[in-house]
């Protein structure tokens, strides 16, 4: 029946995975939960080996990290369901009734991404403020939302979809590091006119960076859209690109960069004041 696939890199998940075996008891469904860990710092595969030999569970370790695309493939092929429910690993579950949303969406033709939502208190860490408040008002976003723009608003954070889908289209291993991959998957999976069905069933993102590492991640994610763009791969549709087409167009692209070189020290002091503008985080 279900098939839960989590990624795990230096995140504790010991009580994440035993709140979705024990939904996935309760819903009496034939399931396995598979947990590979991607090269994590020992201190948190210590932690995280206790579900090693659990009942329906599968914890390994790989020897070094493969990176999120590569393991995302490696877990559809251990999986041995015909449906899939990845997760990321820096999660929790809002509620009890995660599991049966899902299995009461299933579909053998579709995917279907339930969206991710934030704790509603701010952080007690000042330095992931920012990375909270970004989450809180740019990721997320209800499913009658989502609907207006299926494709765009899909993220492999926390979706469903038929084995014989994936391994038709699978994440790009040629993405390194960190960002995109998922919007890759979202357009291919629009060109193979597979459609992702919303509905309201986020996991809540608990995995908050400093302000430093999330501002390196997000350049990290576009040097690979850039690295996409130049592929043909992605097009206007992402909104980032959208943007920079545009100023390409209007031949302002030295302008936008000199502006950038001058004062970005300025614009990233902005942006971790208390409820930063995200308009300069856009630029």
């Amino acid at each position: 029946m279900l098939s839960v696939l989590i990624p795990v890199y230096n995140f504790e998940v010991v009580a994440f995975v035993k709140d979705l075996a024990k939904q996935c008891s309760l819903c009496k469904i034939s399931y396995e939960i598979i947990c590979l860990d991607d090269g994590s710092d020992e201190a948190f595969k210590a932690k995280n080996s206790v579900l090693k030999n659990q009942e329906y569970i599968i914890y390994e370790e790989l020897p070094q990290n493969i990176g999120r695309s590569k393991i995302r493939n490696l877990l559809a092929e251990m999986a041995k369901y015909d449906n899939l429910l990845f997760l990321d690993c820096d999660s929790k579950t809002n509620d009890d009734n995660f599991i049966s949303n899902y299995i009461a969406k299933i579909d053998d033709k579709s995917v279907v991404y339930g969206g991710r939502n934030y704790d509603t208190n701010k952080p007690k860490n000042n330095a992931e403020n920012f990375r909270w408040w970004y989450g809180v008002n740019r990721e997320t976003i209800n499913a009658e939302e989502r609907k207006k723009a299926i494709y765009s608003h899909f993220m492999t954070n926390n979706f469903c979809i038929p084995k014989a889908i994936f391994q038709q289209i699978k994440l790009d291993e040629t993405i390194q590091g960190y960002g995109h991959e998922d919007t890759l998957f979202g357009i291919e999976l629009k060109q193979k006119q597979v459609p992702i069905i919303h509905v309201e069933n986020p996991l809540c993102h608990i995995g908050l960076e400093d302000f430093e590492t999330f501002i390196e991640k997000t350049q990290e994610g576009i040097a690979n859209l850039n690295k996409l763009l130049n592929e043909q791969k992605v097009d206007k549709s992402v909104k980032l690109i959208k943007g920079y087409l545009f100023v390409r167009r209007f031949g302002l692209t030295s302008i936008v960069f000199s502006y950038w070189k001058k004062n970005n020290a300025t614009i990233l002091e902005k942006l971790q004041k208390e409820k930063a503008n995200l308009s300069w985080f856009d630029f």
